[in-house]
């Protein structure tokens, strides 16, 4: 290991035989440095603190840009002194460049000078991690700038300079990957990059996880839906003991089938709406990087399509969930049947709109709120650590708690709508008049009935959904 050290160390810095691409002069090794502390130096100011260094990597379109700048502040700083100069970016520079040519090395096997895709499938294997054609093709495809399908040292470099962690091939791909991912709302993460190698793979992992995280938590969706629609007091245990009177304990369960049947085509349109609106913020044919503003607006795009596509089913179920007429509920086809003779088409989208405008609004919430959190708890964990699955779960249940109560008010709106019938008595008129009587009659607190057994299945339902979508994911080799 140490002769493998020695020989990275005369490689790197230009002394030694070996790969054509990294060998360099003294001379030309110093200008490149120095460029690279110029693209983070915007104001030529010659040093270096946390905001020009975030302003330099935002012109770099550089993702989780506030988070590297203050861990490359931390690890570059030896004063600590809050700056960086170019003395100080050097011996960074040096450092990383050896970490990155020893694990360059170990990935190159044939000893050729560059890595080809098997070699990296290989290696990534090695440590743990298992790749599909698709995903192993899009991180060659991300390090490989010149795209010619091979991966030299220098495109190795470039790609990692800026990473302060600790160089292992699973801490690199694990940044390359929570770096291309999208959350949409109530449905799962989106991965970037999912080929049609793995998607039917994806799909029915989240769908197995989706339909037992929300049977498990719809006595909760239930109860949620009970109190939305009530415009009179009404509280959660008086909830529950309606709905046990009322229909026994199945009644906690109803209007879950419909639940469960949307899960799959919602993820399905979810999945490809997403990539649809990847090309289209990128540029068809284009290869550049969508970034966090553009996985956002696509991701809400993706969201709002899929909400569509199968909000008469979420009609139907809310329709389901609060009968309350005579004898048994009617069957699903017969409620959706009478929905449309009765009502006609457009009643099966009442309440879309309110639904549409919270998507976007919870989405924005949630990814700020999980950023701004996933930071804070790198300050109780070791230096040079990445936030471990339980802590990503932790981050995402309370980010999503947050996004969900600043929207809350329009879901109360969606449902109260969803839920009258046409010949309801004083029937609301829209989306305002719902806004302006429940303002009228039951004040602000009105706004958030249901707020509480909603926040109470959020910790089972993404505990559920996280769990079971893990165990899938290595079930079906994905």
């Amino acid at each position: 290991m140490v002769e493998v050290e020695m020989q990275a160390t005369a490689m790197v810095l230009g002394g030694g035989g070996g790969l054509g691409d990294v060998l360099e002069s003294e001379e030309e090794r110093e200008a490149r440095v120095s460029q690279m502390f110029a693209v983070l130096d915007q104001r030529q100011a010659g040093y270096l603190d946390h905001e020009q260094i975030e302003a330099g990597l935002a012109a770099m379109s550089f993702p989780g840009r506030r988070k590297y700048a203050l861990e490359l502040l931390d690890v570059c700083d030896s004063n600590r002194d809050g700056r960086i100069d170019l003395s100080d970016f050097r011996r960074y520079v040096d450092a990383k460049e050896r970490e990155l040519y020893v694990l360059f090395q170990s990935i190159d096997v044939s000893r050729d000078g560059v890595i080809e895709a098997e070699e990296m499938r290989i290696a990534l294997s090695s440590s743990g991690i298992q790749v599909g054609d698709a995903e192993l093709a899009a991180f060659v495809q991300h390090v490989d700038q010149d795209k010619n399908g091979i991966i030299t040292f220098s495109e190795w470099r470039d790609f990692l300079w800026v990473y302060p962690h600790e160089v292992t091939l699973a801490n690199i791909y694990q940044y390359w990957e929570k770096t291309y991912l999208v959350d949409i709302g109530e449905g799962a993460v989106i991965p970037e990059g999912i080929g049609s190698h793995h998607t039917l793979r994806y799909l029915v992992a989240g769908a197995v996880a989706g339909a037992l995280s929300r049977t498990a938590t719809a006595p909760l969706d239930r109860l949620k839906v009970l109190l939305q629609v009530q415009t009179s007091g009404a509280g959660v245990v008086a909830g529950l003991w309606h709905i046990y009177k009322e229909s026994g304990f199945m009644g906690f369960f109803r209007g879950n089938g419909i639940n469960i049947l949307k899960v799959a085509p919602e993820s399905a349109i979810k999945f490809y709406s997403y990539e649809i609106m990847k090309r289209v913020v990128v540029g068809d044919g284009q290869d550049g990087e969508i970034g966090t503003w553009g996985r956002l607006f696509a991701g809400g795009m993706a969201g709002a399509i899929a909400q569509t596509a199968i909000y008469p089913m979420d009609l139907v179920k809310t329709r389901l969930q609060c009968y309350s007429g005579p004898g048994r509920p009617p069957m699903l086809l017969q409620l959706s049947r009478d929905i449309m003779v009765q009502e006609g088409p457009r009643a099966l989208y009442r309440g879309l709109i309110p639904s549409l405008l919270g998507m976007v609004p919870y989405a924005g919430i949630d990814l700020a709120a999980y950023d701004t959190l996933k930071n804070l708890s790198r300050q109780y964990l070791a230096k040079d650590t990445e936030p471990g699955p339980l802590v990503h779960l932790a981050c995402g249940t309370v980010s999503g708690a947050v996004g969900a109560t600043c929207v809350y008010p329009l879901q109360l709106i969606r449902t109260r709508l969803q839920a009258q019938p046409l010949n309801a008595v004083d029937r609301y008129k829209g989306m305002g008049d719902v806004f302006k009587r429940t303002l009228e009659h039951e004040g602000v607190r009105g706004f958030y009935k249901g707020l509480l057994p909603n926040l109470l299945k959020v910790v089972p339902a993404a505990s559920i959904t996280y769990l079971v979508y893990e165990d899938m994911k290595i079930r079906l080799s994905i």
